[in-house]
């Protein structure tokens, strides 16, 4: 006989288990298709593929960013039975030194026992094959093969290529492509602008895992998409021309611009370094030379690099002077070798001075007394404004990630960061490019592009974008005529033109002599030091071959050519180098010489004619044909 109790525990019993029942059909029948996927997910992980990352070529497709196979070491703990044994062995077959072996060994210890760990990168071929025909007396030891960044033409195109380098804890998004190990970003330069462009996108791989996450097989696998091909303005042999032409000199930087669609042909910053050193990490020694070396060859002098633009500013203040009609091209000043205002007395780099000077004279000889006296007549404000229409006093866009802007000083600014009211004397200055005035060697190229060319032209350094599927994306932009009387415009030209060509002028001995390659240009000489009245009145001003280096004058010259048809643009400043005419105005003729034998404003590739590892001929030059190896 059943008790009252018994019943009720064999009640409550039969519920549980009705329940239990219930529950496992529910998860087993109902349930069936998604917890079959949840195992799958983890059973199966999805792994990300690092894409090949885009190239970089100059405008005839001449490569000067590619991906490397990279050959590098890694150890599984797993698989050998003693690491220190294994490594101390690798040791004997290709140098690793006991740092590298002390580090391997932190994390070995830090890791899964199955989780590879790197050894080293960038194996050669050599070290390759060595390793392999040892690889029984190396368990645990795999060779990885992946891709490296190399920049085959080096210090000639750091500055405006940049470099790639493992990403930072800053420059993490969220993006799981930049956690990827190994992976880099661009850091500086064209690499940097059009970082994303260049990363393509990532591929998949489906591995099945256990569960500590061992790698089983893998199941699928997708390959990402390479990045895009970015085609610069770049002509590398005319840049390379260029960097050889300043080589001698201490520190310098020289630019080349198309003054039609400122295209940017050339830009040299000198010295230099190279930008394969910090692909895998520098080392402390080489950073801390470059940081300490007193001629900054980690700065790119040619747009972050701010001078004293001298003479080469005096078109801006005729210009000026010009629209606004305080002057007539024909107008005379007399020059005595200086100017008096006020109690202070202005010099003129002619100690005699030049006598009676009109506008193409004055720019013909460099005359400062000249400028002196038509500067009065205008004021800062309206010099001011011809210099910014001209492209100075602001950055000028170019597409790469840093440029300063410069200085063209007016009333309002001194009185706003200097807390000052502006001086008549300093007009003077200004007028012939002391003072104030600072300008970049791109900005005072641009300068020289607009004179040219009467258009607002604005400096790039790419061209193309070509995606993997051969889609090109063409940067192209219509440049407006600048709101300056064309007559005006004639009267500078002619005058530059005197500077080159015309006897006493101040390049006439740089002048370039080859029929319709001639240049037009102008000289500029800027003080870094004062020079005092003894000098000028006692002593005689000390010549630059005898002062230490950080005290001579900078050397400048901008010049466009041919004069017929002006095609071309270039500025060279050539730092403590002395004289322009004797110093930068011989670099600025070759390099617009060999600009012109080179044809470098030739159309260059396009989509149609330019495939990803392909070659493409300059015009007029015929193909080499690869040798055999």
């Amino acid at each position: 006989m059943f008790t009252r109790r018994a019943a009720i525990l064999g009640a409550g019993q039969g519920l549980l288990l009705t329940g239990l029942a219930a529950r496992m059909y529910y998860l087993q029948v109902m349930e069936s298709d998604r917890y079959t996927v949840l195992a799958d997910d983890n059973r199966i992980s999805h792994r990300l593929l690092p894409p090949p990352r885009g190239l970089i070529t100059d405008r005839f497709g001449v490569p000067l960013a590619i991906n490397q196979q990279n050959y590098h070491i890694l150890i599984v703990r797993e698989q050998t039975p003693d690491v220190r044994r294994t490594l101390e062995v690798l040791n004997r077959i290709i140098d690793l030194g006991a740092d590298t072996i002390e580090r391997v060994e932190r994390d070995v210890a830090r890791k899964r026992s199955f989780v590879p760990v790197t050894v080293r990168d960038n194996l050669s071929w050599d070290e390759v094959a060595r390793i392999g025909v040892n690889a029984p007396d190396l368990p645990g030891i795999i060779i990885d093969a992946g891709q490296l960044r190399d920049y085959p033409e080096g210090p000639h195109l750091a500055h405006a290529m940049g470099y790639v380098a493992a990403v930072s804890e800053k420059e993490l998004t969220g993006d799981p492509l930049l956690e990827l190990p190994g992976f880099r970003v661009g850091k500086n330069g064209v690499e940097r602008v059009y970082d994303l462009a260049l990363r393509g996108k990532a591929g998949t791989s489906q591995v099945e895992v256990n569960a500590l996450g061992r790698v089983i097989r893998e199941l699928d696998r997708e390959e990402g998409q390479s990045g895009s091909t970015v085609v610069m303005t770049l002509d590398i042999e005319l840049q390379r021309y260029t960097n050889q032409r300043l080589s001698d000199k201490e520190s310098a930087a020289a630019v080349v611009l198309d003054v039609h669609n400122g295209e940017v042909l050339a830009l040299a910053s000198h010295p230099s370094y190279d930008p394969n050193a910090f692909t895998n990490g520098i080392s402390h020694k080489l950073w801390n030379s470059l940081l300490n070396n007193e001629y900054a060859p980690l700065t790119n002098k040619a747009t972050n690099g701010s001078y004293a633009p001298g003479s080469t500013f005096k078109m801006c203040v005729a210009l000026a002077a010009l629209d606004a009609g305080v002057i007539t091209p024909e107008q005379r000043f007399f020059c005595p070798g200086h100017l008096d205002l006020g109690s202070s007395r202005f010099h003129c780099w002619k100690r005699g001075g030049h006598g009676w000077v009109n506008l193409h004279d004055s720019m013909k000889h460099s005359c400062d007394v000249y400028y002196y006296e038509i500067s009065q007549k205008i004021g800062i404000d309206r010099i001011a404004a011809m210099a910014r229409k001209l492209g100075l006093g602001e950055p000028t866009g170019i597409d790469l990630p840093t440029e300063r802007s410069g200085l063209i000083p007016t009333r309002d600014w001194k009185e706003v960061q200097i807390g000052q009211r502006w001086q008549g004397g300093e007009t003077l200055i200004s007028a012939i490019g002391q003072g104030y005035v600072l300008a970049t060697p791109l900005q005072l190229a641009t300068m020289t592009a607009r004179l040219a060319s009467g258009k607002a032209v604005v400096p790039h350094l790419t061209r193309d974008h070509i995606d993997a599927d051969g889609t090109t994306t063409r940067i192209v932009e219509e440049f407006p005529e600048m709101a300056i009387n064309r007559a005006h415009l004639n009267h500078i030209r002619n005058a530059m033109n005197g500077v080159t060509n015309e006897t006493r002028g101040t390049a006439y001995n740089s002048r370039i002599k080859i029929a319709g390659m001639e240049m037009a240009g102008k000289t500029g000489t800027s003080q870094v030091r004062r020079i005092t009245m003894r000098e000028r009145t006692t002593t005689g001003v000390i010549g630059n071959d005898k002062l230490p280096w950080k005290f001579r004058d900078h050397a400048l010259f901008v010049a466009f050519a041919p004069i017929e048809n002006p095609r071309y643009a270039c500025a060279v400043i050539v730092e403590h180098g002395g004289s322009g005419s004797g110093v930068a105005a011989p670099i600025a003729r070759d390099i617009l010489i060999k600009a012109q034998e080179l044809n470098s404003s030739a159309p260059g590739i396009s989509a149609t004619t330019y495939q990803p590892g392909g070659q493409v001929s300059r015009p007029g030059k015929a193909v080499e044909e690869p040798s055999e190896s």
